[in-house]
């Protein structure tokens, strides 16, 4: 189902936006405000988000940024009554897929939006671009276990592809006609989460007017996928484990025992070894989600890789018919990049690079679309060397990134795909320099 949420503090806009997608086969919420937006947002994923810029109680890019946060690959349509090419500029870059001004025929809108659908489904393709030897390892590996019916923990860095790889190993598993479920255990807080896990009764808690079932319940017959397993509260760990071992829970507020037959893939960008050595992740729960453990390379160890990515995305974000040609000058200046967000940096750069380029044509993608200092060179001694352990280039990560964000947490939050929390927990684990030391300019 395409779900899409509707965002305008305008009444009269918000129900002819509404009607419009509805019309369309959309699976349509609408929210007046940034705050009410958010919230309907952290009870149910959407595919899409058309957001309002201007709001009395928020703005548009900052509830874009929070949202995709929350989930990396829901595409945003900002609109505007006020708008100039900086602020389109400004939105491209910040991660908006399309910058429509009002009024705006709802045609226009709806050919941005399967434009956009159609590119967010090709993205998939992502997973099959590349032939360095360390991602065609990791891609046959994931293909040989996928027949197997145990649980799988995939763990890797942000951006590699950690979902489109439980994706791929989903369809290639006898469960690829039943349903696909996915959980972010970052974008809700623990009082939420174990509902949207084990789901609830009616009168459960305040606002609990009717029986909802989890996403335990609804992966019934298919895959279940944990993403970021390592933000899982201590607290809820144990509920969790039960869940994995006997395949049965209680929904909350109710003693009756649900069974459930699933397929489980966690993922998450930390090392669970090591946070279980800290007390912060359960021995048991590791073992368990542990049974058949994949990972994926970092972009900075597939360089021969980064030429075909970064052609693969330009012709995805081009206008149709367009073929962008990429200068060698540019594509060199992205071999040398320490691409701390990975695949996931590398398609946000070139659907921006596409869009301030124009159509591609003409002398095609230089370096002049890319900013003074947003790419710098990397110094030998920010690469990989063999023997950094893991917990080493995990802070030479967190490091690099909150560098070019000169400090700005919530930016490197988005750059890697973590939460807020993650970034803040990492800066305490590993005593990184404080907002304040970066410099600006």
């Amino acid at each position: 189902m395409k779900q899409v949420l509707v965002v305008d503090d305008d009444p009269g806009m918000r129900a002819a936006l509404a009607a419009g997608f509805a019309q369309q086969g959309w699976q349509v919420e609408a929210a007046s405000g940034a705050r009410e937006a958010l919230a309907r947002f952290r009870h149910g994923l959407h595919r899409l988000l058309v957001t309002d810029i201007r709001m009395p109680d928020g703005d548009g890019l900052t509830l874009m940024r929070e949202a995709r946060t929350l989930s990396p690959r829901t595409a945003v349509i900002l609109l505007t009554g006020f708008g100039n090419v900086p602020d389109a500029v400004s939105a491209i870059k910040q991660g908006a897929c399309e910058y429509l001004l009002k009024p705006v025929a709802f045609t226009s809108l709806q050919e941005a939006a399967g434009r956009i659908l159609q590119q967010t489904e090709a993205e998939a393709g992502a997973e099959m671009v590349g032939r360095s030897p360390a991602w065609l390892r990791a891609l046959e590996r994931a293909r040989q276990v996928a027949a197997s019916d145990a649980d799988i923990l995939v763990q890797a860095e942000s951006g590699t592809g950690k979902e489109l790889l439980a994706r791929m190993i989903h369809r290639l598993s006898l469960r690829c006609h039943r349903p696909f479920v996915a959980l972010n255990c970052a974008a809700f807080p623990e009082t939420l989460l174990e509902s949207e896990l084990f789901g609830h009764a009616k009168g459960a808690f305040t606002g609990a007017s009717a029986a909802k079932p989890g996403k335990f319940e609804l992966a019934h017959g298919g895959t279940l996928l944990l993403d970021e397993v390592g933000e899982m509260p201590l607290a809820l760990q144990p509920k969790l484990l039960r869940a994995l071992q006997e395949r049965e829970f209680d929904r909350l507020g109710d003693t009756r025992a649900v069974k459930v037959d699933i397929r489980v893939v966690a993922t998450t960008n930390q090392s669970l070894e090591t946070m279980v050595a800290q007390g912060r992740f359960r021995a048991d729960l590791y073992y368990r989600l542990n049974v058949i453990p994949l990972s994926l390379p970092p972009l900075r160890e597939r360089i021969e890789d980064i030429a075909e990515l970064a052609a693969y995305f330009a012709r995805l974000y081009a206008p149709a018919g367009s073929v962008p040609r990429l200068q060698p000058e540019f594509l060199a200046r992205l071999e040398q990049h320490s691409w701390p967000g990975n695949v996931r940096e590398l398609a946000n750069l070139m659907r921006r690079a596409v869009a301030l380029s124009g159509s591609g044509g003409g002398r095609g993608i230089g370096v002049e679309v890319l900013e003074a200092g947003e790419m710098p060179a990397v110094a030998a001694s920010d690469r990989l060397r063999p023997g950094l352990t893991v917990e080493e280039m995990e802070r030479r990560l967190f490091e690099l990134t909150l560098a070019a964000t000169h400090g700005n947490r919530s930016r490197a939050a988005e750059m890697l795909g973590v939460s807020l929390r993650t970034v803040r927990n990492k800066i305490r684990d590993y005593g990184l320099p404080p907002r304040g030391s970066y410099a600006h300019g």
